[in-house]
């Protein structure tokens, strides 16, 4: 079986390496937090908490680092586009927090970033607008993703350079609501109102 992508060239194709590392090390990273996780917790919760950490970064930042753990081998192995792929990551990110807060709800509280996912989900207003920001920032990176796959070097990315403005802003403004909502949930949390007002 031929592949789309042939790895004996792929270190010699600047925008090629810089995908490859870029997956590895966001493998490497999963891998470690998940065994971290999986010592704390057991392996059943520590691989939940760290299929909740890594749907987090799906639906809840504006790039697609979490997403891209799927999209680039599908891409390389089935020659699928990583922008039909992301379709696939998000219905599995989906999925699984419909699944974790139906069997699991408990699950939510052994980290900071899953209780924070967890207030995102069940506030709809205004909070599913982090992650339509972030849908948004997300399949415009992936649009960018696939260009670098497709091209030899930086220069050649003309979709990249036509859009980056916008995938920045979009970016921002994603970034600025996930702090916000982040220095909000961590002052409720502390419950300081309670502490000023009694």
């Amino acid at each position: 079986m031929q592949l789309p992508v042939d790895f004996k060239k792929i270190h010699k194709i600047e925008t090629h390496r810089e995908v490859v590392y870029k997956f590895l090390l966001l493998l490497g990273l999963l891998t470690l937090y998940f065994c971290y996780l999986s010592y704390e917790y057991g392996l059943l919760t520590g691989g939940i908490v760290a299929a909740l950490t890594w749907s987090f970064f799906v639906l809840c930042t504006p790039v697609a680092d979490a997403g891209f753990l799927l999209d680039f081998p599908i891409r390389l192995i089935f020659g699928v586009r990583m922008l039909y792929s992301e379709i696939l990551v998000w219905t599995m990110a989906i999925s699984l927090n419909g699944f974790a807060l139906i069997y699991s709800a408990e699950s939510y509280d052994k980290t900071i970033l899953t209780t924070l996912l967890k207030k995102i989900i069940m506030t709809p207003y205004p909070y599913w607008s982090i992650i339509i920001l972030s849908g948004l920032g997300t399949f415009l990176s992936i649009y960018f993703g696939d260009e670098m796959l497709d091209v030899f070097r930086h220069r050649d990315r003309v979709k990249y350079h036509k859009f980056s403005f916008i995938f920045k802003v979009i970016g921002l403004i994603s970034l600025f609501a996930l702090i916000f909502l982040a220095y909000y949930f961590l002052l409720d949390s502390l419950q300081i109102e309670r502490i000023i007002f009694s």
